[in-house]
């Protein structure tokens, strides 16, 4: 992953200690080097390195805004400059984390000398003024917990923020005629989020295959080899096919500087090219790059979406959510026909490449289960021009194996769960990844005009931020 390019403006008040503003400065920015950000800060526009006067304003904002930071950080190093920093933050639109050090015993003479969190409590209304969202942590000492995991949590905030600017989408072919569910609004999404999809047709996609069947790049071959080594009752032919059409699938989505892609994985491709796109798939995820089936574009955005939670630690999923367990009410089956990244399979000896049985036994897709673990599972979906995000999390549970990629999962209360996919707006089609990360995803959709459709409790979500 790239770093966050992180914003680092600390700020007082003539009022409060100068002195005891600036040692707290420099702790907390010695502090942020322990994080996987690159601090652009204040070095050279003041003696003091904070936001405290206003001929500074202008200065301060240019320099973020030429570093092309992805998110702004405001300590309260003593009561601070509320006006000056909502000038600030409006002019970034980035993510912006308000917090300040708690405050130390009063000196000999019975004076405080920061006052920072009453402080925040005037910077977090002038920033409501201002219509700037902020992600606000509860003051602390700069040591604790609290705000390492606050911070932490802010930079997977940020990230996803980040991953839905100038994001585009290689969209290989339409939608497959029977799902009308994953109809989207590409005016909306491109007006809304500045998203970009980059159609193309299977027509396409077949002569790029044939030309890395042809000139065999050094990526071709080791996917071959890959594709061997995992276990595979293909032939030759069919192993060159689907290695060719992972290879393929990369170059065109490097072509228009794509970070996921959509395709339509049936009926057409097996028609030209007599294979399943489902284990391409999967690598192509691996590598990377998230590849969701029936052309299912807001499955996509759901992707990038959890690569992104994930600080792309963890390899996202693209899933259908097909049928309840036969025996445990709150078990559901996630499941598709063979696209789950080879990377969380959960026990490689068992592991295959091998034909569909849904599909006229066409070779190409990956059977196995995913491993155990906690995830969290979301949908970006909409309808009449308003967009949200679906957020829930589950833990992995036993059940009947499967055909194909899937993972039995297990929540606190399923027809919860169902009634509101049923309800909509969403669909069948969801994005997991390993982690608990619902706290951070309903953090997020403050920064992306979405809105966050918690299956959690509220209150559990803002205890986790507490």
């Amino acid at each position: 992953m790239k770093k966050i390019k992180l914003a680092y403006c600390p700020t007082r008040r003539d009022v409060f200690s100068r002195e005891e503003a600036m040692r707290f400065s420099k702790i907390i920015r010695a502090k942020l080097e322990e994080f996987p950000v690159d601090v652009v800060d204040l070095e050279g526009i003041n003696a003091e390195k904070l936001l405290y006067d206003d001929a500074d304003i202008p200065v301060i904002i240019d320099r973020f805004l030429n570093e092309k930071v992805d998110a702004l950080f405001i300590p309260h190093c003593n009561f601070g400059s509320e006006n000056r920093v909502a000038q600030v933050a409006k002019a970034l639109g980035v993510p912006v984390l308000l917090w300040g050090p708690r405050d130390d015993f009063p000196d000999e003479n019975n004076i405080r000398s920061r006052d920072s969190q009453c402080g925040i409590f005037a910077t977090g209304k002038v920033l409501r003024r201002h219509n700037v969202p902020f992600t606000y942590l509860t003051n602390s000492w700069v040591d604790s917990d609290n705000f390492k995991t606050g911070v932490e949590k802010f930079i997977r905030v940020a990230n996803v923020v980040k991953a839905l600017k100038n994001l585009n989408i290689l969209q290989i072919s339409t939608r497959p005629e029977p799902f009308c569910s994953v109809i989207c609004n590409e005016n909306e999404l491109l007006e809304n989020f500045n998203i970009h999809l980059y159609p193309i047709t299977i027509n396409d996609l077949i002569l790029k295959m044939d030309e890395i069947l042809r000139t065999e790049p050094k990526d071709f071959k080791d996917t071959v080899e890959l594709i061997k080594e995992i276990g595979t009752d293909g032939n030759e032919e069919k192993i060159r096919k689907v290695a060719s059409l992972k290879v393929a699938m990369k170059e065109l989505a490097k072509k228009y500087n794509c970070r996921a892609v959509a395709i339509q994985c049936w009926t057409s491709l097996q028609d030209m090219a007599d294979i399943m796109p489902c284990f391409a798939n999967s690598l192509l995820t691996d590598e990377g790059i998230p590849v969701v089936c029936e052309t299912d574009i807001h499955g996509a955005i759901s992707a990038i979406i959890m690569q992104a939670v994930s600080l792309e630690a963890s390899t996202p999923f693209f899933a259908d959510v097909t049928v309840r367990h036969p025996e445990n009410d709150n078990a559901e089956l996630l499941w598709h026909c063979g696209n789950f990244p080879y990377s969380l399979v959960k026990d490689k000896k068992k592991a295959s490449v091998t034909y569909s049985k849904y599909q006229n036994n066409t070779y190409g897709i990956g059977d196995w289960e995913l491993k155990s673990g906690e995830l969290t599972i979301a949908r970006f979906d909409g309808d009449h021009g308003k967009y949200s995000l679906l957020i829930g999390e589950a833990k992995t549970t036993d059940g009947p194996k499967n055909r194909g990629g899937y993972v039995w999962i297990e929540v606190d209360d399923w027809p919860k769960w169902e009634r509101k996919i049923v309800e909509g707006p969403y669909i069948h089609h969801v994005s997991g990844t390993y982690g608990k990360y619902a706290e951070i995803l309903v953090e997020a959709c403050k920064y992306i005009n979405v809105c966050a459709d918690s299956l959690l409790p509220s209150e559990e979500i803002e205890a986790r931020w507490r």
